[in-house]
């Protein structure tokens, strides 16, 4: 039986795994030299982003199952949030509850998380309304400098103060 990695072992792995799409949509942007690009480039760079969106989602879907067990039932960003807020951790309960909302948008689309989002303006974030493109696109703009950077940043610190 093998063991299983823990939560810092899969977010480095994820790391890894998302400078390698983001090194590929560099060298198409590259490509693309600012132009329209052709169809096959568009497709490839949406194909790169649509990676790093599955492993942003899966991260934090980890993170929340490995975490579950220090709540009792349902979903922890809201419990997790309240926690970390109690503890005198507002900055980390603010950029997890953040995270857990754009997560959701990756995963649900336009929706209650999405609102709250554009209500927030989150410096963390970029989020497109639907009038801005975001219909084509994703809502999240997971491309955006240092989005996973900070998920995994967020991720590992809230795992430390729950294991701690």
């Amino acid at each position: 039986m093998e063991v299983s990695q823990s939560v810092p072992d899969l977010v480095a792995a994820a790391q890894a795994n998302v400078k390698t799409h983001e090194h590929q949509i560099a060298e198409i942007l590259f490509l693309m030299d600012g132009a329209q690009g052709s169809d096959a480039q568009l497709k490839d760079l949406r194909a790169e982003i649509s990676a790093i969106e599955l492993l942003a989602i899966d991260i934090f879907s980890v993170f929340e199952a490995r975490m579950q067990h220090h709540f009792k039932r349902g979903p922890i960003a809201r419990k997790l949030k309240a926690l970390l807020t109690g503890a005198g951790q507002p900055d980390l309960a603010n950029r997890i509850y953040q995270y857990y909302l754009a997560i959701n948008v990756l995963k649900h689309g336009e929706g209650v998380s999405h609102r709250e989002l554009l209500k927030t303006k989150s410096h963390l974030l970029v989020v497109k309304s639907v009038e801005d493109g975001g219909a084509q696109d994703s809502l999240v703009d997971v491309t955006a400098p240092g989005f996973f950077e900070g998920l995994s940043t967020t991720i590992l610190e809230a795992y430390h103060f729950l294991e701690r």
